[in-house]
């Protein structure tokens, strides 16, 4: 790992302060930057903290500031984050994305889906988070009452007005007939970008070469 020249990943402009702008790099490093101070943005103002995976893990592949630019999310290989802009020492809220494939790192790393790049995005009050996920999983996070649900993009579920269950994944031998086993997940469908309408509840996800678009109440 000492080897990998480390890239940048993510980069997004602050949404009502032109001159400030985030960045995010593939060993797991934020950097918040001020263009009043330099044009050349060789140092940061605000590093924020790495965690403690592996090098691989904790590269960053998406980082959104928030529609009222107080804050931050992040995404690495198995979580999401949320950062406060006047606080870079830790993130102020981490949510678990799909920690059930923490066992499974080295099948993943030799099918390359470990370096699979996920998007993440705000809904337009900064009150939940989306992500996406494998076996066209996706991930919805309410930051008020910290419930989660996931969710899965589907041709067959196409028909208008049709409500989407969510989905449970289990990592025992035995599991309920509502939930999938991890070991049954397809690795080939994967939901890399989401985006949600900055005033409605209306999401997009793509998986693969679909494109779905719903409209709910979270």
């Amino acid at each position: 790992m000492e080897k990998l020249t480390e890239v940048i990943t993510a980069a997004e402009f602050h949404p009502t302060e032109c001159n400030v702008f985030v960045y995010s790099s593939s060993k797991g490093t934020i950097r918040l930057c001020d263009m009043r101070s330099s044009a050349l943005c060789d140092r940061h103002s605000k590093q924020f903290d790495r965690s403690f995976f592996s090098e691989i893990i904790s590269s960053i592949s998406d980082v959104k500031l928030s529609n009222s630019g107080r804050y931050m999310i992040s995404r690495d290989y198995l979580s999401i984050k949320v950062w406060d802009l006047h606080m870079e020492t830790k993130p102020s809220e981490t949510y678990v994305v799909h920690e059930y494939l923490r066992a499974k790192l080295c099948s993943l790393y030799e099918n390359d889906c470990i370096f699979d790049k996920f998007e993440c995005c705000w809904n337009g009050k900064d009150t939940s988070i989306m992500t996406g996920s494998y076996n066209n999983f996706f991930r919805v996070f309410d930051r008020n009452t910290k419930k989660d649900v996931t969710l899965e993009a589907s041709r067959d579920f196409v028909k208008p007005k049709t409500v989407l269950k969510p989905r449970k994944v289990c990592t025992g031998g035995k599991r309920k007939k509502d939930k999938i086993s991890v070991d049954c997940l397809d690795f080939n469908k994967k939901i890399l970008h989401t985006a949600w309408h900055p005033q409605e509840n209306i999401i997009a996800v793509a998986a693969t070469n679909n494109l779905f678009i719903f409209q709910d109440k979270f």
